[in-house]
């Protein structure tokens, strides 16, 4: 050091010293160490603004603010409140939630319509194999028919759409190299996987009695019917998994709408699964047949009711995109056509065409459904208030349940 420049602790003197007289410099202020406007030389520390400054109880008090052995969150909130003269005053607007450096919050799912799709035919094979096995242990020979070849046609349908949105067919044999119960996505697979062969030798049975009763074709007919009967108890077990494990999946997402209802999913898709298999044996099957139909109508209709009430009831700001735009006007629909359906499966037992009316009720209501739970989440994923709010709410609750603890070795320094 140079013996000509002062020691550094003669500068730091001088510095604080001409801080008491003139206040603290705000950066940006013009002259740069003017007088502060009510800037009191050697007065308490505590009633003034500025980094560096000094708090004391008494000084706090005056100047509006929390002590300093509050809790975090009271200081918080003392700096929020302003609390006169004194307070920290905001500089900038409350920030707008509506992008993050020019990008969206949330990204919205690219699912397109192939998957709301997947999501009914899934549902009406699980139901429909259901269906197929209330007839084969009842001995309606019919509604089995219908259902086993419902089924079939039903989960090969939801086997392409899968495939198509995953986009090579060898992405969906790549997911059964692994099996991950913590993933909805690789249980689905195998659920598909097992469901979807016991569900084709169900329908392929059917057709034994076709065959001629001589020679290798003749074996396969006195051969298919003990297989398809096995085979069909087999899709029967794996039905309500495959029925519901869709509903899972959405509610695995991020997406707002979805992820909150993850208590009403499973019950609305387990709901409209029953109806949409009601739907298929009031259709194809007599009125002398049809009470297991008509039953499933009664059960499915009520839990796609109360399941599709509560979505739109229960979660209070993110129950609106159920309510409104394109997915309000399916459930709502939805409702309508299950109701009918319902009401005109329990009034026809003796007509066949309103049983066959109130079943493709039943149908159309299970498509709205499952349409309507599928737009509700994507326009919550779209709109960012339906990620910010959520999370401003549950942060003001958490913030307010944080314990107020004070008095000695409540601060930092137990002190």
């Amino acid at each position: 050091m140079s013996p000509d420049r002062p020691a550094v602790g003669d500068l730091f003197r001088r510095f604080r010293e001409r801080l008491a007289v003139e206040g603290p410099t705000r950066p940006g202020a013009p002259g740069g160490h003017g007088p502060k406007a009510g800037a009191v030389p050697n007065g308490s520390r505590a009633t003034g603004t500025g980094a560096g400054v000094a708090r004391t109880d008494a000084g706090a008090a005056e100047a509006g603010l929390a002590p300093r052995n509050a809790p975090p969150a009271e200081r918080r909130r003392g700096r929020r409140k302003g609390g006169g003269g004194g307070g920290e005053q905001l500089t900038v607007p409350p920030a707008e939630f509506t992008s993050y450096y020019g990008r969206p919050i949330l990204k919205a799912p690219v699912w397109r319509w192939d998957i709301a799709a997947y999501l009914f035919t899934g549902g009406l094979a699980a139901g429909s194999s259901l269906l197929a096995a209330g007839g084969q242990l009842t001995g309606r020979p019919a509604l089995r028919r219908a259902g086993r070849v419902t089924s079939l046609a039903a989960v090969t349908t939801s086997a392409y759409f899968l495939v198509n949105d995953l986009g090579k067919p060898s992405r969906f044999h790549h997911m059964l190299r692994v099996a991950k119960l913590t993933s909805p996505m690789s249980v689905g697979t195998w659920i598909l996987t097992t469901f979807g062969p016991a569900a084709g030798v169900a329908a392929v049975a059917e057709a034994a009695p076709r065959l001629p009763e001589r020679g290798v074709l003749g074996l396969g007919r006195r051969l298919l019917p003990p297989a398809g009967n096995a085979a069909g108890l087999v899709a029967a077990v794996t039905a309500p998994a495959l029925a519901t494990y869709t509903g899972v999946l959405l509610a695995d997402t991020a997406v707002p709408s979805w992820h909150e209802a993850y208590p009403e999913l499973p019950f609305i898709f387990a709901g409209s699964a029953l109806a949409s298999a009601a739907g298929v044996g009031l259709l194809g099957a007599p009125t002398a047949q049809a009470g297991p139909a008509r039953r499933f109508a009664v059960a499915g209709g009520a839990l796609e009711l109360w399941g599709s009430h509560r979505v739109e009831n229960r979660l209070g700001l993110l129950s609106e995109p159920y309510a409104t735009g394109t997915a309000g006007k399916l459930l709502r629909a939805g409702r309508a056509l299950t109701a009918a359906g319902v009401l005109g499966a329990l009034a026809g037992r003796r007509s066949r065409l309103l049983s066959a009316l109130s079943g493709g009720a039943l149908l159309a209501a299970s498509v709205c459904t499952r349409f309507g739970i599928f737009h509700g989440g994507v326009a919550s994923a779209r709109d960012p208030k339906y990620t910010v709010v959520p999370q401003r709410e549950r942060a003001a609750r958490r913030e307010s349940q944080e314990p107020h603890v004070s008095g000695p070795g409540a601060g930092p320094n137990g002190g």
